[in-house]
């Protein structure tokens, strides 16, 4: 299986690219990022693209692929609407418009949150616009996709988080984590990882997958 892979710099993103590094079914990587993450791989090929709003200049890089996982996001603090949704929904559907045109057997997964709103209607402004993201992903017409609303996340294997007050929580609640991975509201990066690995292998009827779920599929 060939796999692309958005935001590996970020926390679930990385956590994504080391159990496809380490996972025999899976035979490429393809990371594209705005800046290098800096790691040799014989598995990985890595793409520096400074503009999510057109892929047009790396388009004949993308095809031949079998899944994506689409793991970049932003916080919304700070942010407006028109803001959020120029970054959360309309770089995530040019993406996901250039790879269904190259790609349509393939299988998309989108990385949400818990709290999204698939109504689009609700009060919280990031919650409409993710779950406006998912729903397009979910109705483009990909052989399969996936939306995956992890809420907390345990990092694993030195991976840190590019928010600097989550790692000071994760230093905090270290002693902790042992209890926390028994819980099934908590996932890890790791599980995470495996789990957009095995949807993408093994389909699950199941398309909007929250913490338990993810952790079940694992």
């Amino acid at each position: 299986m060939k796999v692309i892979i958005t935001g590996s710099t970020g926390m679930v993103g990385k956590g994504a690219l080391l159990e496809c590094l380490d996972n025999q079914e899976v035979s490429e990587v393809l990371v594209i990022n705005r800046n290098s993450i800096g790691m040799d791989h014989p598995k990985l090929k890595e793409l520096i693209h400074k503009d999510f709003r057109d892929f047009t200049a790396i388009k004949e890089q993308l095809a031949d692929y079998d899944a994506c996982f689409h793991c970049m996001g932003i916080s919304a603090l700070g942010l407006n609407e028109e803001q959020y949704t120029g970054i959360t929904y309309t770089m995530t559907k040019e993406l996901a418009d250039t790879l269904y045109a190259l790609n349509p057997s393939m299988v998309f997964s989108y990385v949400s949150g818990t709290g999204t709103d698939s109504s689009e209607k609700g009060r919280v402004m990031w919650a409409r616009v993710k779950g406006k993201t998912e729903n397009m992903i979910l109705n483009m017409g990909f052989k399969d996709a996936y939306a995956f609303r992890p809420g907390a996340i345990l990092p694993e294997k030195g991976i840190k988080s590019r928010t600097n007050w989550y790692n000071a929580f994760y230093v905090i609640f270290r002693p902790l984590f042992p209890l926390m991975r028994k819980m099934k509201s908590v996932t890890t990066t790791t599980k995470l990882g495996q789990a957009l690995i095995n949807v993408s292998i093994k389909p699950s009827n199941k398309k909007i997958l929250e913490n338990v779920d993810i952790n079940r599929l694992v």
